[in-house]
């Protein structure tokens, strides 16, 4: 079989899609990416504006992510790292609370803060050692309950709750509530307690040109938006009729017509400012967290290396549902700033209103139950939407996907 001759169609540069190019050339086939914007990366992209890197919405990897292992080069990526734990903002005063395992120098900070009880210190030390021996499939097999009931009864107090998980994994998952799955919690616990979060030195968009530069037989079509896809055909938004042997989809889309639609998830949202300040008023490499209720911010970290206009660039991030004109949010912004962080603003750098930045779901899965449409003939789908919301899952989901194309066609 001539698999280079077979027309593959992926709709969608995102990194499930990516991972499925690449997939599907180990396989010995030439596919073709459509994707509707001028650059790859889907939701992991950056830009780079005088020398400054602007992710769009602060995106860490994880580097206990399996797949990440599986498909990326951390060398070359040239990751930085952030330190175990946070600095909690809590009533105007930093605390510490880190992971003295991993960092040592964080062990009497973490002991003498007042995020949470000693008690509470204990049982974070204990889950994180219990989920360690926990299988990722164990995890995603267990009933779940929302990350609030699990952590209440788990045993953790009201003060550790508010004060650290709370901000911490809600802006993890981008919401205040903690309604996210506890299988989710679970998972992503598991990482970080196994490694590290980290950012590529160029930004979090290096993750999609690093798996771009890698393919040696994919072609892709920029601003190429696709309208439908069909048994045998894709359809552009200009009309134009593709022949397919086979298409992979790693967009939502419509089962009953093949349309794509926007519309058919539910996402969680986020804004993305980008200030400069007169000096770091806390390293870099630390996640800094806003526990006050009052707060608009959730959290806030330095750049590794960031600098505009010779001032250290300050990259914050709002959870919170709001619905203030992008100048009243980047006043409200620097406000809590300085009320809450003591951190004074320069200037305004950036903005970012992430609309689509976190597919919501429940029943989350690790790996894809079924990656083919019945309704059409060599049709497959992939993206986090239908796991959970991760690289990691973007990740599985596009290499099951092709796999499942490859047998297919073979």
């Amino acid at each position: 079989m001539n698999t280079t001759a077979d027309q593959i169609y992926i709709v969608g540069t995102g990194i499930s899609g990516l991972v499925a190019a690449r997939t599907l050339e180990k396989k010995g086939y030439a596919p073709v990416i459509l994707e509707s914007s001028d650059r790859p990366g889907g939701r992991v992209k950056s830009d780079t504006e005088s020398g400054v890197v602007y992710d769009h919405g602060f995106q860490v990897l994880l580097t206990a992510y399996p797949q990440a292992r599986r498909h990326l080069d951390f060398d070359k990526l040239n990751l930085r790292r952030f330190l175990p734990g946070a600095l909690v903002f809590n009533t105007g005063t930093p605390q510490r609370i880190g992971d003295p395992l991993r960092n040592f120098s964080s062990l009497l900070p973490t002991l003498n803060s007042k995020v949470g009880t000693l008690k509470d210190k204990w049982k974070i030390f204990r889950l994180s050692s219990g989920l360690k021996q926990k299988s990722v499939d164990e995890i995603f097999a267990t009933p779940e309950q929302t990350t609030l009931q699990y952590l209440e009864a788990y045993g953790f107090s009201d003060q550790v709750i508010r004060t650290f998980f709370k901000p911490f994994f809600g802006g993890i998952f981008l919401e205040e509530a903690l309604s996210t799955s506890s299988r989710m919690f679970e998972f992503t616990f598991k990482m970080f307690s196994e490694g590290y979060a980290a950012i590529p030195d160029s930004g979090i968009g290096a993750i999609a040109a690093q798996l771009v530069a890698g393919l040696n037989r994919t072609t892709i079509r920029y601003n190429q938006p696709v309208q439908q896809v069909t048994s045998g055909a894709v359809i552009l938004k200009g009309g134009e009729k593709l022949p397919s042997r086979a298409t992979l989809i790693t967009v939502p889309f419509n089962p009953e017509t093949g349309e794509l639609r926007e519309s058919g998830v539910a996402w969680e949202r986020c804004d993305n400012l980008y200030f400069n300040v007169s000096k770091r008023t806390f390293e870099e490499g630390v996640i800094a967290l806003v526990a006050d209720p009052d707060a608009l911010i959730n959290n806030l970290y330095f750049p590794f290396g960031q600098n505009a206009e010779g001032c250290p660039v300050l990259s914050v991030t709002v959870v919170k549902k709001h619905a203030l004109s992008k100048a009243e949010l980047i006043q409200r912004v620097s406000e809590d700033l300085e009320r809450y962080c003591g951190i004074k603003t320069k200037s305004f750098l950036k903005h970012y209103a992430v609309e689509r930045a976190l597919p919501k779901r429940g029943d989350l899965k690790m790996k894809p139950v079924e990656v083919q449409s019945l309704d059409f003939d060599n049709l497959f789908l992939a993206g986090d939407y239908l796991l959970n919301g991760s690289l990691n899952a973007a990740m599985a989901s596009g290499e099951a996907a092709a796999e499942a194309l490859a047998a297919s066609l073979a």
